[in-house]
């Protein structure tokens, strides 16, 4: 259970380490205490970590339902870094709203997200990415496989939930390779999976708020009373959503209503 306060520095305190209900309940309260938005939890074990299975579900049924029903209390939504089916489910029935990962998801865990209107972040690029560049950047070998064994499902689990009418966020966990500005490529590949460009934006955009619960903006649509945060492109997305992947397509950023970028004039 974590709240990153600096992703550059990367700082884990120890302390976010809970077993037990009693422990998982004070641990909410901490990173309330640390201005938490939105509360994060290990539903499975990972890839970049070395002793755990990204299968196998790491806490037990009375440890999520007390994380969950702290944040709820509240108003903080509970969100799970999670690979397999077994910890998805258990996550879910504990309320749990978000998964992020997905990547052994099955049809049980995908039926189940749909009726408990919950929100997949696939994180698509950052899989492909570490499986392309990580030897070069370091990745440690045990996590090599794990992750070459991740890569093979990744796909094909966010196939079946784009086929199951799963809501559907971007989301790229970069920060673990600081791959910052190419969250675009995401869309590219949830179009080869399945997905039309149109969805694909719509995961970009109206879908992210969903992740964030009740602390979400009004933001990722263009309707009367939410943030006027818009882009203008050069180039047609709903036809190829890869033309937003080069910034030098972007000419207009408004950060409500605020231009950021625009052409000289």
């Amino acid at each position: 259970l974590h709240l990153a306060r600096d992703l550059v520095e990367r700082h884990w305190g120890e302390d976010n380490i809970c077993d037990g209900p009693d422990e998982c309940r004070a641990a909410v309260r901490r990173m309330l205490r640390l201005g938490a938005k939105v509360i994060k939890i290990h539903a499975s074990g990972g890839v970049m970590s070395e002793l755990d299975d990204p299968i196998l579900p790491q806490f037990s049924k009375e440890e999520l339902e007390a994380i969950v029903d702290e944040a709820t209390r509240m108003g903080r939504l509970v969100g799970a870094h999670c690979h397999g089916s077994r910890g998805i489910i258990a996550a879910l029935e504990a309320g749990v709203k978000t998964i992020e990962h997905g990547t052994y998801l099955n049809e049980e865990a995908a039926d189940l997200m749909v009726e408990m209107d919950a929100t997949l972040v696939p994180t698509r690029f950052i899989v492909e990415f570490l499986m392309a560049e990580g030897e070069k950047k370091g990745m440690p070998e045990y996590a090599r496989r794990k992750g070459e064994e991740a890569a093979k499902k990744h796909s094909e689990a966010v196939s079946l939930a784009i086929e199951k009418g799963v809501r559907i966020a971007l989301g790229t966990d970069i920060w673990a390779t600081g791959m910052w500005g190419r969250n675009a490529e995401e869309l590219a590949l949830m179009v080869k999976d399945g997905m039309s460009n149109l969805q694909a934006i719509e995961a970009a955009t109206a879908n992210g708020p969903a992740t964030l619960g009740p602390q979400a903006p009004k933001s990722g649509q263009l309707i009367e009373g939410y943030d006027a945060d818009v882009i203008c492109v050069n180039g047609d997305p709903s036809q190829d959503v890869r033309v937003l992947e080069d910034s030098e397509n972007i000419t207009h950023v408004f950060k409500g209503g605020k231009a950021f970028k625009q052409p000289d004039a």
